[in-house]
């Protein structure tokens, strides 16, 4: 009979206990305690079972589950007498910044003291009979919700103090999503004083801290030595190049093809891997996240699991606030193309305005994206990668997304699209003119805040036509046809169907007198620069090229 599935459970105990579906990876463990590693930082996309392993980890080593070995009884840590022997026999600090998602600094500084005082709280025995001295006991019950910095960036340190006094021994140390305050900061617009902040708390606690055996640390990204670990040289970082445990986050393709037999799904494994693929960690492929899988197989449907368990707020903010170059990749990896790029696995928030490489560094650690290959370049020494969109999942992620930026408190996008493909250039105009002041001020943002940048607009307005009419047209932007680079072409899948050829001009007061005249000047461009070459090699009629000149003024646009 096939193991009950619990769908978000991060509770290893349960998990053991009530007998749930669970692929071992107890393994880890070994692997991790045997590389001898001082702090070990971890990074995978969302949802690959890092909290799960946190947990395993801590009642693996434990004093507080000294009792626990029944738990790993059948799993294969325990056949390996040494760490039987080892079960149970450390204290162990173990906490998660997972929830750290306030609004403003503040707030966040208010959250992660809130978890520190509830470590505090659970370690409340310390406080009993002469332990601690007076002093001691008066430092521990200042640390609370309010406390400031000063004492809350050192209270993982000092709880790291009391517990080797304690027990006698070296204390681990377990940090969850380190990373997701920082994210949340940059988002949100707090990320200088939030990054001031975590890079006292951390330097205190794995840097100077004399009373840690070892530390895990895990996260979706690597935030940059010089924003948050400038102190911190003592550590082993695991990214997704890393060979170290490839294969201990995520199920690999054995282990779904297993799971699928178990629950009677054999002939849906192409399917499966057609979705859920794609992610790669050090040199194993096919590595699928557990998120989908454990979905899927109590489900049975093909839906995105994975992608739609957080809003991607980040991601969003990347692709819409991305200068053209960012679009223009965006759409040859929407058409199932690749992207060559350089990658640094250091995550430098501030550089990720003003470098496309940064982003995409960024979504390949998120799991957006996965390399299909890298070769070093002879003559810069430079690692260069191929990426790709990781699976279908995501594919249909970034289209959601993407049709969420004209959806919003008006249908005149999906009213522009209709005109347009019936040739109603009135209401073309009235339309556009609509979706431009809802949305331009979406893609004009980022350094450039302040100028207005049509181009970002109009790459934006390119994607959304891609998602509304995929199935209708090949989309394409700023690329060479007859003597120049178009800015738009439609081209129709089917026979028959009309194509397009769209032109974007920005109105120039030292060139032209009215919006009309910006018009004609693109519209003179599309002719004098032969755009429509390109389509007429495919064979279709020049009375079946429909051309469009836009002219924007600000928000304001004229369509001609």
């Amino acid at each position: 009979m096939a193991r009950v599935i619990a769908i978000g459970l991060q509770d290893f105990e349960k998990m053991i206990s009530n007998h749930y579906f669970y692929i071992d990876k107890t393994d880890f463990i070994r692997a991790w305690w045997e590389n001898g590693d001082d702090v070990t930082l971890i990074t995978r996309p969302r949802r690959f079972g890092k909290t799960l392993a946190m947990d395993m980890v801590e009642r693996f080593f434990s004093v507080k589950y000294g009792d626990g070995g029944k738990l790993f009884e059948e799993l294969s840590i325990w056949k390996d007498e040494k760490y039987r022997r080892l079960q149970g026999t450390y204290p162990v600090i173990s906490i998660s910044f997972g929830t750290v998602k306030e609004a403003d600094y503040q707030s966040a500084v208010l959250r992660v003291n809130q978890l520190i005082t509830d470590l505090y709280r659970r370690s409340g025995f310390l406080l009993e009979g002469d332990f601690l001295s007076e002093k001691e006991k008066e430092e521990f019950r200042n640390v609370s919700m309010y406390m400031p910095e000063v004492i809350s960036t050192m209270a993982i340190y000092k709880l790291a103090e009391y517990f080797t006094r304690y027990y006698g021994k070296k204390v681990i140390i377990l940090l969850d999503e380190y990373d997701t305050p920082l994210q949340e900061a940059y988002v949100k617009g707090y990320w200088q004083e939030m990054t001031e902040f975590m890079r006292k708390l951390l330097n205190s606690a794995f840097k100077t801290n004399q009373y840690m055996e070892r530390a895990i640390l895990t996260g979706i990204t690597r935030i940059s030595k010089e924003s948050i670990f400038s102190d911190l040289n003592n550590m082993e970082v695991v990214t997704a190049t890393s060979e170290k445990y490839e294969t201990f986050f995520g199920f690999t393709q054995q282990e779904v093809r297993e799971a699928l037999q178990e629950y009677g799904l054999e002939d849906k494994e192409q399917a499966v891997k057609d979705w859920y693929d794609g992610f790669t960690f050090g040199n194993q492929r096919d590595i699928y996240n557990p998120w989908s899988i454990l979905n899927f197989l109590e489900k049975r449907r093909f839906l995105t699991w994975w992608a739609n368990t957080s809003s991607n707020s980040l991601v969003n903010k990347l692709i819409q606030e991305g200068d053209r170059n960012v679009k223009i990749s965006m759409e040859e990896l929407l058409r199932g193309g690749i992207l060559r790029t350089q990658i640094d696995e250091q995550i430098v928030f501030s550089q990720l305005e003003q470098t496309s490489s940064a982003i995409w560094s960024l979504l390949l650690a998120g799991g957006y994206l996965k390399i299909e290959d890298y070769f070093t370049d002879e003559i810069s020494g430079k690692e260069q990668y191929t990426l790709a969109l990781t699976n279908r999942e995501v594919r249909l992620m970034f289209e959601r997304m993407i049709e969420g930026w004209f959806s919003q408190g008006s249908v005149a996008y999906n009213d522009f699209i209709k005109a347009l493909l019936c040739n109603d250039i009135e209401a073309m105009n009235a339309y556009m003119n609509d979706v431009a002041f809802e949305t331009f001020s979406y893609f004009d943002t980022g350094r450039n805040a302040g100028k207005t940048e049509p181009e970002r607009f109009y790459h934006g307005f390119v994607l959304g036509l891609m998602v509304d009419l995929a199935d209708r047209y090949l989309i394409t932007s700023n690329r060479e046809s007859g003597f120049g680079r178009y800015d738009v072409i439609l081209e129709p899948r089917r026979k028959n169907e009309p194509a397009f050829l769209l032109e974007f001009k920005v109105f120039n007061p030292k060139k032209e007198k009215t919006l009309e005249d910006t018009v004609e000047i693109a519209l003179k461009q599309i002719e004098d620069k032969k755009y429509a070459a390109l389509l007429e090699a495919k064979g279709i009629a020049p009375e079946n090229i429909k051309k469009y000149g836009f002219a924007f003024e600000g928000k304001k646009v004229l369509i001609g």
